[in-house]
């Protein structure tokens, strides 16, 4: 099997959720039940992923039912040879006092994320969150960052104040990230892989994760009578959205053909999937805008399981 990592960021709010909740929130997103970071199931993205490719005319109707699998009255002929992972949270935007956004991860994740892009991280080291005594935290920034408060060494995410370094560790981790988001195939990738990068932070895990319960979008929605123009009764309830640019990274794999008139390998059919970044749309709430995305598969960074 041949394995390779794939990132995909949101356009728009995404809200992929897992039916009513018991909280406050009435139709909550997806989170792992380990961490409770917000994740995509592999299953919503392989789906439209599917779809797209072939109404884009991306690949032919025959390597498509390879990859993916027969038509859903054919589905006992054999299985498809890809297999989509999960895509678990990388980069999550919080609103920032100076720099308007920024684009924060932490220690956790980026181990995570070494160990699966091993192309890309082998030689990353993962940075120590030690302030400027024993008994403080702080984060990590890029040098020059548009993130800290002028005339300060802080920064300001939602209602937190937090110390603030930069360092050379942190600079690397913020250029790999950004040139696997933006590779030179995509439009302007110079420009976003700046932006990103002077807005990149990594905090301590436990802030992250408060951030990550606390700073997601909750929008309130209504349903309107359409006789009466004012409120069905009981028809208001709120949802949680992922906010628009926050990046995943997943991990895909490709075994040889299970098609028996189709002998090719895992490599044969890798080499099949785009090499430019794909637009999809995930999730649930399509007709009001939610779950435009860039899905980037990075087909050149394979590696045999």
């Amino acid at each position: 099997m041949q394995t390779q990592i794939f990132h995909l960021q949101n356009l728009s709010a995404l809200h992929v959720g897992t039916g009513q909740g018991v909280g406050v929130v009435d139709l909550p997103i997806a989170r792992s039940k380990s961490t409770n970071l917000p994740l995509v199931p592999g299953s919503a993205i392989k789906g439209v992923l599917r779809d797209e490719l072939a109404s884009q005319e991306f690949l032919q109707p025959n390597d498509i039912k390879t990859l993916f699998g027969p038509d859903t009255s054919l589905e006992d002929a054999h299985a498809g040879a890809i297999a989509f992972g999960d895509a678990n949270l990388l980069l999550l935007p919080i609103r920032s006092f100076a720099g308007t956004v920024a684009y924060a991860t932490c220690p956790f994740i980026l181990r995570q994320y070494k160990r699966d892009n091993t192309s890309k991280t082998a030689d990353l080291q993962i940075p120590q969150l030690s302030g400027s005594d024993d008994d403080t935290v702080s984060a990590r920034v890029t040098a020059g960052s548009s993130l800290i408060v002028r005339g300060t060494d802080r920064i300001a995410l939602e209602d937190l104040d937090i110390q603030a370094y930069d360092n050379d560790s942190t600079q690397k981790w913020a250029d790999a990230i950004t040139e696997s988001l933006y590779p030179e195939n995509s439009k302007d990738y110079e420009d976003w892989r700046t932006q990103v990068a002077s807005r990149f932070v990594i905090l301590p895990d436990d802030i992250f994760s408060f951030l990550a319960d606390t700073a997601t979008e909750i929008r309130t929605r209504i349903r309107i009578d359409r006789k009466t123009r004012t409120v069905q009764q009981g028809a208001l309830w709120t949802e949680e959205n992922l906010p628009a640019d926050s990046v995943f990274w997943g991990v895909l794999g490709v075994s040889q053909s299970r098609k028996k008139s189709d002998d090719r390998s895992a490599q044969d059919l890798a080499d099949l999937l785009p090499k430019q970044e794909i637009k999809i749309q995930i999730g649930g709430k399509h007709t009001v805008g939610r779950g435009f995305c860039r899905l980037l598969l990075n087909s050149n960074n394979t590696e045999e399981a």
